[in-house]
């Protein structure tokens, strides 16, 4: 594991404690950052981060606080940010 992918781990833990302790902007500014540093060293973000970061404003998603999630007939689930950002996932 390279020195990138663990800062973006250690992002992943404090942006999940911020938005877990109502501290939105601190988490957003935590999500951003990953993103910068998967950017510059050309690694991606890990599954589970992808899933709880809403693409559209960065906020890190907390189900039943700041984002909607709901499954689908087709086989799907669809999560909802509140800025309306809407994601599509199979399961």
């Amino acid at each position: 594991m390279s020195i990138a992918e663990e800062r973006i781990d250690r992002l992943h833990e404090l942006a999940r404690e911020a938005a877990s302790n109502r501290d939105h902007e601190r988490a957003r500014e935590y999500v951003r950052l990953a993103r910068r540093v998967a950017e510059r060293n050309r690694c991606g973000l890990p599954k589970e981060f992808r899933r709880f970061a809403c693409d559209e404003c960065d906020a890190y998603l907390r189900p039943g606080v700041n984002a909607r999630i709901r499954t689908r007939a087709g086989g799907h689930v669809v999560v909802r940010c509140d800025c309306g950002a809407t994601k599509r996932y199979p399961y």
